[in-house]
């Protein structure tokens, strides 16, 4: 495609405007800060961007050298999805946790939290919360990124989760509209569809949607999924009965609309990346989510590019364009002007609290804590791409600390169950789950180890939708660091 102009008329300039790349390395390339100066307003910062909260610091800082009132994004909705902390595992439970509570203060002050800890290091834009109602259990993206199954839970949630966040001077982007929890499709993989009636889709998708605008989410992300009682032939991100006729018309939102990675396989791999752009901003979508995977300069040419000749060619009116750009620096004013929380040395532990409240047992009694070590079989599924494969999980870290000499294995497939006996030796067993009911060979299994060694304790770090069993049961409602910490607290009985 042609490069059209230098990047220093209008035209060009709100086409890059619209845009939110990512990139590589832990420090601002030279094309980042380039296309800044000819009018990039936004950037995604990714887990492979972020070492510690002080060189996050420094590269936020780099970024507003050039331009002081960028939008830095992040995907941090805490719990099992943690770009902040990637490499350790978050400090915060996830949704599903904090939806088990049902404390919306508990909600809200743990947005709070977060948002200031991000807000410390100069990202003041986070793709969170996660407002989708996961109806379906056998969803394999969502699940404890959920608050839960039920839309009133889920809605007060969600409004709880965006005031903490937003009170913090970091924006909220409640997603994915008008609701991916009812899919058994990952939309990074291939194109989800929902087949529910319009009825059933504003008693339950639309409520925590309606719930965030009320609180006053300053952005809503689009979903790549094929919703037909909606729209027939596009897939949310791309229709303009979804997100201007529904979402601006009927439900009043007036904030920034933002696709989600167009990148991933539900619009690329059907419309590409050039025309999925240029498509979802005549649907009414203001910025366009670019860089988990694709994160490159020639990446943004091309998109920019894209757009410039839509307009030209008439594709795209130049209007709608215009107003994308200015909904985009309206949101990067008020992120400029908006009074930046510092972290609350006396909130530091509220991440853990909540981890701790969250936390199901049931037990056969009496449960005697272990005199001797301990060994942690992991039986690991494929981790989900929101998720990511360099996040630590389980309870295997802090049972080494609590319980000296606990060994650990990760197993996987039909003959998980018996590995683990073998590895485990005489020790006791703990076996670490993570969606038991969506993995017929995990409960197999835990099968196995259970007929061989009655006396295992099972921890459930997914939705706990299987029944309770093994000696022990620990339902964490999530994965995240915090989690794990709290259960291991109970298997060893040590006070939390």
């Amino acid at each position: 495609m042609t490069t059209f102009a230098s990047g220093t008329d209008t035209l060009t300039r709100d086409a890059l405007t619209v845009l939110q790349p990512g990139f590589t390395g832990t420090t601002a390339p030279d094309w980042v800060l380039r296309r800044l100066g000819e009018g990039l307003a936004s950037v995604g910062v990714f887990g492979r961007n972020i070492i510690s909260a002080e060189q996050l610091s420094a590269l936020t800082a780099q970024l507003r050298a050039e331009r002081d009132d960028v939008l830095v994004a992040i995907d941090e909705e805490g719990g099992d999805v943690t770009r902040l902390e990637v490499r350790t595992g978050s400090s915060f439970p996830g949704n599903h946790a904090l939806g088990a509570v049902d404390d919306p203060e508990l909600t809200r002050q743990v947005a709070l939290e977060l948002g200031r800890r991000l807000a410390a290091c100069g990202v003041n834009f986070s793709w969170a919360p996660v407002a989708d109602v996961n109806s379906n259990s056998a969803n394999p993206v969502i699940g404890v990124r959920s608050f839960g199954a039920d839309q009133d839970l889920v809605a007060r949630h969600t409004a709880a989760y965006v005031t903490g966040l937003q009170a913090a001077g970091v924006a909220a982007c409640t997603k994915h509209f008008p609701g991916h929890g009812d899919t058994a499709v990952d939309s990074h993989l291939a194109m989800p569809r929902i087949d529910a009636s319009t009825e059933v889709l504003h008693a339950r998708e639309l409520v925590p949607f309606r719930a965030a605008i009320a609180a006053g989410s300053r952005a809503v992300m689009s979903a790549h999924i094929l919703v037909p009682a909606l729209d027939p032939t596009r897939p949310g991100t791309l229709s303009h009965r979804v997100l201007t006729e529904l979402l601006r018309g009927e439900l009043g939102y007036d904030g920034l609309i933002v696709t989600d990675g167009i990148e991933m396989q539900a619009i690329a791999g059907t419309y590409g990346i050039e025309h999925g752009t240029v498509l979802a901003l005549a649907a009414g979508a203001d910025a366009i989510c670019v860089g988990g995977g694709l994160s490159d300069d020639e990446t943004v040419r091309r998109l920019r590019d894209a757009l410039v000749e839509a307009v030209r060619s008439g594709e795209l009116p130049e209007e709608r364009l215009a107003d994308a750009a200015q909904r985009v620096r309206a949101l990067a004013t008020w992120t400029a002007t908006t009074e930046v929380a510092q972290p609350d040395p006396t909130r530091t532990d509220i991440g853990l609290l909540a981890a701790r409240r969250a936390l199901r047992v049931t037990r056969v009694d009496p449960y005697t804590p272990p005199a001797e070590p301990l060994f942690v079989a992991s039986l690991t599924p494929e981790t989900n791409i929101a998720v990511g494969a360099e996040t630590p999980w389980g309870v295997a870290a802090e049972l080494t600390r609590l319980v000296p000499g606990t060994e650990t294995g990760s197993f996987a497939g039909g003959d998980a169950g018996h590995a683990a006996i073998v590895a485990a030796g005489e020790r006791r067993i703990v076996a670490v789950v993570r969606d038991e009911h969506r993995h017929p060979w995990m409960a197999g299994a835990l099968d196995t180890l259970l007929k061989a060694r009655p006396d295992t304790i099972v921890v459930e770090m997914g939705v706990p939708q299987a029944t309770p069993r093994g000696a022990l049961y620990l339902a964490t409602h999530g994965a995240a660091r915090v989690c794990g910490v709290a259960a291991a607290e109970v298997i060893a009985g040590v006070a939390g």
